[in-house]
């Protein structure tokens, strides 16, 4: 393959335009969710995926597992947890049966929060993709969000 190559560049066109369209996404989202309830994209997200867990086998997530879940470096999660600690959102805790590992709750302040930002985040997500769905170059990437079923 070269540079030139009609499917390179076909297949580079469809990542920009993917890339287009989580840019959007992701920047109407973080206005909402800032100018509403003081939580960037990120936080949300992380206390999102932290509200999920559950006192079950397997329930509580390891710092690398909630970096991956997050799409952050763990150091970076690190950071993230220390700044939503700091707002007494989170809480961290030792694992009961590895004393070297640290768990991360959300606390009821951190729970509140992200139930009155879901609906916030919702909608804006809603906003953004209708107006992508606007643009024909981005329209079966909004088709394919909408479609998507991911497992339980």
């Amino acid at each position: 393959m070269t540079a030139t190559d009609p499917a390179l560049t076909a297949l580079a066109q469809s990542w920009c335009a993917l890339s287009l369209l989580h840019g959007r996404i992701e920047a109407h989202l973080e206005r909402a969710l800032q100018s509403g309830h003081g939580l960037s994209t990120r936080e949300y997200s992380l206390l999102d995926v932290l509200s999920r867990q559950h006192d079950g086998e397997g329930g509580h997530l390891q710092m690398k597992q909630v970096a991956d879940a997050v799409v952050l470096s763990q150091s970076a999660t690190t950071r993230l947890v220390t700044r939503l600690e700091d707002r007494g959102l989170l809480s961290r805790y030792l694992c009961p049966t590895d004393r070297r590992g640290i768990y991360t709750d959300v606390t009821p302040s951190g729970a509140t929060l992200l139930e009155e930002a879901r609906p916030t985040n919702e909608a804006a997500l809603r906003e953004a993709l209708d107006a992508a769905a606007q643009n024909p170059e981005l329209a079966p990437l909004v088709q394919a969000v909408e479609t998507l079923r991911v497992p339980a």
